[in-house]
């Protein structure tokens, strides 16, 4: 039976780009422009999720997003591999949001929608990394959770999970509708054929502001923040090299197992 499934993607700077481009200035990070923004990594895994199970049993793809100024070629990508639906949450309200004012602003969105069955989003996002997002969703909209993700299938109303853990993986089964949270172990996101793309180009996404889903703009982006953020720095590693001398390898590793000791490493 075709299911009705929202992936939730975010726009961040690309992962890959040398950490040294990134400067921070007060409390927050200046983007360089030569940084160009993608779809969070991990949320493509969600997306590819979403699409395995699309190819098998069928379904609707709703892709929402939130922030402002979203670059439409990169936020666009979801439904040029196969996603049917783009919902932008965009307003300057909604910038600098914590993962609960995030959730909360995700959550009244998937209310708007209303037919869901499944809920996918990434295990963490590539510019925080908190991994606090999808969870607090499930919590606020009060269905079940199961993170870490590595396989799903849908069968019969249910959705049969592969969770990783520290030594392999667990089988767990949840009772739709449910959220999970996806980890990069499922797979990359499949190549947007011309096809794809070209028709993503034809689709204009849906827009809504903070009235649209509900909130009054304290209720989301920084000013509806529960966290304080006391200080934002980068950190200063510190390297140091000593050449341990002697005239054999039995000798050299002696030596060495005194520095240790002395460095109260041993």
């Amino acid at each position: 039976m075709p299911i009705n499934m929202i992936v939730c993607c975010k726009q961040v700077p690309d992962p890959e780009a040398p950490p040294a481009s990134f400067k921070v200035a007060g409390d927050k990070m200046i983007m360089p422009p030569d940084v160009k923004p993608v779809v969070s990594p991990y949320d493509e895994n969600a997306v590819e999720a979403a699409l395995r199970i699309k190819d098998t049993i069928g379904g609707k793809i709703t892709v929402i997003s939130l922030g402002n100024n979203l670059t439409r070629d990169v936020i666009k990508k979801p439904l040029s591999v196969g996603g049917d639906e783009l919902i932008l949450l965009e307003d300057a309200a909604f910038e600098e949001g914590d993962s609960w004012a995030t959730a909360n602003a995700l959550a009244a969105a998937i209310k708007k929608v209303g037919e869901y069955d499944l809920i996918l989003c990434g295990r963490q996002s590539a510019d925080w990394n908190a991994g606090q997002v999808g969870l607090g969703i499930a919590e606020i909209l009060g269905i079940p959770a199961v993170s870490v993700v590595r396989k799903v299938e849908v069968v019969d109303g249910k959705a049969k999970v592969e969770r990783a853990v520290r030594d392999g993986y667990e089988v767990v089964e949840v009772e739709l509708p449910a959220l999970l949270t996806i980890t990069s172990e499922l797979g990359d996101l499949r190549y947007a054929a011309l096809k794809g793309i070209m028709a993503a180009a034809k689709k204009q996404p849906i827009v809504w502001k903070p009235a649209d889903i509900g909130l009054e703009p304290s209720q989301v982006g920084a000013a509806g923040r529960c966290v304080k953020l006391a200080k934002l720095f980068q950190p200063v590693r510190e390297t140091k090299c000593e050449i341990i001398e002697a005239d054999t390898p039995a000798e050299a590793g002696a030596n060495l197992a005194v520095k240790l000791r002395e460095a109260k490493k041993l």
